[in-house]
């Protein structure tokens, strides 16, 4: 390999180091960024969406399709598979990967959070509506976000 191959190889590399650093510097470990409690299922799907999902959410929002309300730290799409006539995600704008995993540093995220859903039930004059998150098991993204869905 000749040396300039390399400098541009090295270049690229040390570009999306740093890039990665950036889009990633705000996130929770995730199991393989993890390696003394590394154990099985290492960086599952589960994770890897999550891990994107909390870098998108906190380092690129406008980017994020079908928004249907934002603040500096909640933002509400509407779901991609709904399962109701309406159906939203209200996504805090904080790596939180689970209920399990809540802070008193979250705080102000869940507050704005739920502050943001009772506007949206409010505006919308909802009365029969669901709320709910799930669990790790039962989640499709590692990351923590609710549902809230109506007729």
């Amino acid at each position: 390999m000749n040396i300039k191959k390399f400098f541009i190889i090295m270049a690229i590399f040390l570009a999306g180091l740093l890039a990665g650093g950036y889009l990633f510097r705000d996130t929770q470990p995730r199991s393989f960024l993890n390696f003394d409690d590394c154990g099985q299922g290492c960086l599952g799907p589960k994770e890897f969406l999550g891990l994107l999902g909390s870098a998108g959410v906190q380092q690129t929002p406008d980017l994020i399709p079908f928004v249907v309300a934002e603040t500096d730290k909640t933002i509400v799409i509407e779901a991609p598979f709904p399962k109701a006539s309406i159906h939203y995600v209200i996504i805090p704008k904080k790596d939180i990967k689970d209920i399990a995993d809540i802070s008193d540093e979250d705080r102000e995220y869940l507050i704005d959070a739920f502050a943001v859903l009772g506007g949206i039930i409010r505006d919308k004059n909802l009365t029969y509506y669901k709320l709910y998150t799930n669990g790790p098991r039962y989640q499709t993204v590692n990351y923590l976000h609710f549902h809230l869905l109506a007729d």
